[in-house]
């Protein structure tokens, strides 16, 4: 996996603040955790972390999306993504060294990563980037509490609509790539359910679903054919972290 070079335009000065946790930095602390910070490439199906494996840095996103996956005896379930809004890494935060979960890049993009060791000394001195952690660590666990209830009491064809709202919030842009296994992972279904989903939001007219390309044509109908749950995670964050 190899580090990205900054552009000539781009400087470690502004590119971080593209995150959601760092933008909100004093600019004291900002100063001094973009000091431990390296610029990290995002490349599709990039792994992390491997379940139970010892923590060596955590990351930032700017762009993309990463996905925490179990990996079970019959099948793999998605139990929470990060984008730009937030970081990798919550169990270092916690005092445990491990990831208890597959964390894997579904979305391309960029980040930034720090070393376990200068993770844990930084917050140690930031307090405020300490609270920012927490917070946004306690809108995950919100988050995975949320889809167990999801997966339990609403359809497949809303549960798919929130997903791809959720997905849609982080890439910032109409269209992106989604394909048949990675929706399987967000619902927690085998591919064949996957295309029956996607085939009645494609009905419906909200989405444009060929070849693992997703395009949101309705971001109103996709909100209103989605359960309650894509709400009321969006509202716990922005309660959490910050309008």
């Amino acid at each position: 996996m190899a580090v990205r070079i900054l552009s000539e335009t781009e400087t470690l000065d502004d590119a971080p603040s593209r995150n959601r946790i760092l933008a909100a930095l004093p600019s004291s602390e900002f100063d001094r955790v973009v000091s431990d910070l390296e610029p990290f490439c995002l490349p599709i199906n990039t792994v992390l972390y491997e379940a139970n494996s010892a923590i060596s840095h955590v990351y930032f996103p700017t762009s993309g999306c990463v996905s925490m996956v179990n990996q079970m005896e019959d099948g793999a379930v998605e139990v929470g993504t990060i984008g730009y809004e937030g970081w990798a890494g919550l169990p270092l935060l916690l005092g445990d060294d491990r990831m208890p979960t597959r964390a894997f890049v579904q979305q391309s993009g960029e980040s930034y990563r720090m070393r376990a060791s200068a993770f844990v000394d930084a917050v140690a001195k930031n307090p405020e980037f300490a609270r920012l952690l927490f917070r946004h660590s306690l809108a995950l666990f919100n988050q995975a509490a949320q889809s167990v209830a999801c997966n339990r009491l609403h359809t497949l064809e809303s549960r798919c609509a929130r997903w791809l709202l959720m997905t849609h919030d982080r890439m910032r842009r109409e269209s992106f790539m989604l394909t048949h296994e990675f929706l399987s992972y967000m619902l927690g279904v085998h591919r064949p359910a996957v295309t029956v989903a996607a085939g009645m939001l494609q009905r419906a007219g909200v989405i444009r679903y060929t070849r693992g390309k997703i395009a949101v044509v309705d971001r109103l109908g996709l909100e209103a054919v989605s359960c309650e749950c894509y709400e009321v995670t969006r509202r716990n964050y922005e309660r959490l972290m910050g309008n």
